[in-house]
């Protein structure tokens, strides 16, 4: 199933680093960046994660919350977050339910070789639950300047 604006985003529960359960629902009346990367501590994946985190304050002034999604496992999470000071809630999804149905887990090919992974990609859910905005196949440089572009110009 593709994942289009305007409609309203899958629901899911996840634990997040803690072992917490969070649920989409949970959200309703606040903005959320919900981004999907493909694993904890690579370089790519650190860079829009710190980038995400030093940008809260701005989020929240948006009324916005950050949630990131991966396959790692919830210690992968723990020392993810604490390495580089992480603010953003990280939510681990090792049976990859929450990757298919929001269609960012597909077949990829590097070197000739194809694989199954995480389509790295961001989706705006604004207040009511409904996706607002899609990015797909994300390049991180420039992406969470792109986002709060984007979330400001929908507010203001």
């Amino acid at each position: 199933m593709t994942i289009k604006e305007g409609l309203k985003a899958p629901e899911f529960c996840l634990n997040d680093k803690d072992g917490t359960e969070t649920y989409l629902k949970n959200y309703i009346g606040k903005w959320v960046v919900l981004y999907f990367y493909p694993k904890d501590n690579t370089s790519g994946c650190t860079k829009e994660a710190v980038e995400f985190s030093e940008n809260m304050d701005l989020f929240k002034k948006y009324n916005a919350e950050i949630i990131g999604i991966s396959p790692d496992s919830e210690k992968s999470h723990i020392r993810f977050a604490e390495k580089h000071d992480l603010k953003i809630v990280l939510l681990s999804d090792p049976e990859k339910e929450v990757l298919q149905s929001y269609d960012v887990w597909q077949l990829k090919k590097m070197y000739g070789r194809e694989y199954y992974g995480v389509i790295r990609s961001t989706f705006l859910i604004n207040p009511e639950g409904n996706i607002k905005k899609v990015w797909n196949k994300v390049k991180v440089k420039g992406h969470v300047d792109d986002v709060i572009c984007t979330l400001k110009d929908n507010i203001l």
